[in-house]
């Protein structure tokens, strides 16, 4: 696949509500994320990892209200987007949660992850 197919396969899964889907089929096996210092987890590596991330964030959620992806902008072997979620977190109530996703594509897979948020303050 193009980057541009795994693009819009990626946003496409997100919008079903199958993001599990999609990291377990779009993501290479090493794969990693990164996230901004100082939120709770600043690299994550290996497809496995990634799942086991994903887990965790939906045993924090309470609720999810609503969630958005917009369309991805695609450059070389790089595509980005944006991406808001209204969810209330067990135990620390609700937030507006918006963040910038950079994502890169070798061989017809996604290797990497970046994330831009501020984090929220933790204690």
């Amino acid at each position: 696949m193009t980057t541009q197919e795994i693009a819009d396969k990626y946003i496409a899964y997100n919008r079903e509500g199958k993001s599990l889907q999609a990291l377990e089929e779009l993501f290479s096996d090493d794969a990693y994320d990164l996230e901004p210092k100082g939120a709770p987890i600043e690299r994550t590596e290996g497809k496995e990892a990634l799942i086991k991330k994903h887990e965790q964030f939906g045993q924090m959620v309470e609720e999810m209200h609503s969630m958005s992806i917009s369309d991805p902008v695609v450059a070389d072997n790089f595509f980005s987007c944006s991406m808001a979620m209204d969810v209330t977190y067990k135990g620390m109530g609700r937030a507006q949660v918006e963040e910038i996703c950079l994502y890169e594509v070798k061989d017809g897979k996604i290797i990497s992850s970046q994330f831009f948020f501020t984090p929220a303050p933790m204690g």
